[in-house]
């Protein structure tokens, strides 16, 4: 069976993407941003198998796809397209690719985060982003993403504990020791989780986090 050049390069691309595909979900993305912040609605909410990590995983994944969206279109348009046409070499689309993730990457990172990394590589002070490469940027991305997911996990977590705390001073209060106050505050906690429409205001809450 007779491969020309341009299925050849279209075959080895997307043996490439498949490969790398689950790093860079996780590594370049928003996806482990919104998939701690999941992890945390279910840890404050007490039910540890509801939803349960294959419906969180999927959900992240769908909700990093539609924050994703303008960045992936502009690698399509800049890079994708025009080798599948025929209108660039290989080489010079990767270059291009990385610019609209590493401009969604610079938007996403602290400074301090990009220093520490840049002082640990030993690198001189970089003037632009151009002079800081990929391999300080991903990790400082990695960093900045685990401190903002922590800090939107702890202001989700907040009114679920103040719920335990009111919850296990009234039993105390009224000398039921023995009875866990999981077993009030649970059906609580998912009633004001519902009537407060909370899935609604924790997506919203995180993608707006990327703008």
């Amino acid at each position: 069976m007779h491969v020309d050049g341009g299925n050849a390069v279209q075959i080895l691309l997307l043996v490439t993407g498949v490969t790398l595909l689950p790093a860079l979900l996780f590594c370049v993305t928003g996806f482990t941003r919104i998939l701690i912040v999941l992890g945390f609605i279910r840890s404050g909410l007490g039910t540890p198998s509801a939803p349960p990590n294959q419906v969180l995983i999927g959900i992240a994944f769908f909700l990093t796809l539609f924050v994703m969206a303008p960045t992936f279109n502009a690698i399509k348009n800049d890079a994708v397209q025009p080798v599948l046409e025929h209108h660039m070499s290989v080489g010079t689309a990767i270059k291009r690719g990385q610019e609209p993730l590493r401009d969604f990457m610079f938007r996403q990172t602290r400074t301090r985060d990009l220093a520490l990394f840049v002082k640990l590589a030993h690198m001189k002070r970089p003037r632009t982003r151009a002079d800081i490469p990929t391999t300080v940027l991903i990790p400082s991305f990695i960093i900045s993403e685990l401190k903002t997911a922590f800090q939107i996990g702890f202001l989700i977590f907040l009114p679920f504990l103040v719920i335990d705390l009111v919850v296990s001073s009234t039993l105390m209060s009224l000398g039921m020791i023995m009875l866990p106050p999981v077993f009030i505050s649970l059906p609580f906690k998912i009633l004001l989780f519902v009537l407060v429409d909370g899935w609604a205001l924790i997506t919203q809450s995180v993608v707006q986090s990327f703008h």
